[in-house]
Order: structure tokens, then C-alpha cells, then sequence
């Protein structure tokens, strides 16, 4: 898939996850938010909770969660930190990491709390 192709099929697959986020009542806060640490897809809100979301896509919603490296989840791991830093507070904030993954039809897949 050429780079172009690539990065609107990726835009693609945010969208769809952002929708079935929106659908379950949960407010957008950043679309691919960056800070020193690295990028953060999604981030959405409910109720007191700040939900960071890393979006995968593939073929298969397998080989698109298994595309997530140790390395990339230490880098969402401090970009959250500093995300939350911009918070009232802070880190005493109530979070969770979930992947959405997208699958070569555009089904939609969320593992919710995917670190814990």
C-alpha cells in the first residue's frame, strides 16, 4: 500500500472508530493528538474517564492488533502522561487504554482497557 494510500486508509479506519465512540455516548477530546512522547489517535471522555484510543488497521483484526509493539505502547504510555498533565487532575485522572481495530471490511473491534 503506497504511503498516501496508507495514511488515508488510516484516517479511514479512525473515523469508524470515532463513530462507534460518538454512537456509545462518548465525547471526542483529540483526534491524533501529539505531545514529546509521541501521537495518540483518539482520545474521548465519559463521565470522569479519559479514554486513550489506539487505532489498528488490517486485514484482519488479529494481524492488526498484533502490529502493536512493546515500544509503541511504552510511547502511548508517555503521551498519556503528558495529556493528563494538562488536566485539572492530572494524573489523578481516571484512564484507561483501549486498541480498535479495524479489519479489511471496516468492522470495528474495540478491546477496552487493553493494558490492564
Amino acid at each position: 500500500m503506497s504511503g498516501a494510500r496508507s495514511y488515508r486508509a488510516g484516517l479511514a479506519a479512525e473515523e469508524r472508530v470515532a463513530a462507534e465512540y460518538r454512537r456509545t455516548g462518548h465525547v471526542a477530546l483529540e483526534r491524533r493528538w501529539r505531545g514529546a512522547g509521541g501521537e495518540i489517535d483518539l482520545i474521548f471522555h465519559k463521565g470522569a474517564e479519559v479514554i486513550f484510543v489506539e487505532v489498528k488497521q488490517s486485514r484482519s483484526h488479529d494481524r492488526a492488533a498484533a502490529s502493536l509493539s512493546q515500544r509503541q505502547i511504552a510511547r502511548l504510555y508517555a503521551a498519556a502522561a503528558e495529556f493528563l498533565g494538562t488536566r485539572p487532575e492530572g494524573s489523578l485522572t481516571p484512564a484507561r487504554f483501549d486498541v480498535a481495530t479495524v479489519d479489511g471490511t471496516g468492522r470495528v473491534s474495540i478491546l477496552e482497557n487493553a493494558f490492564a
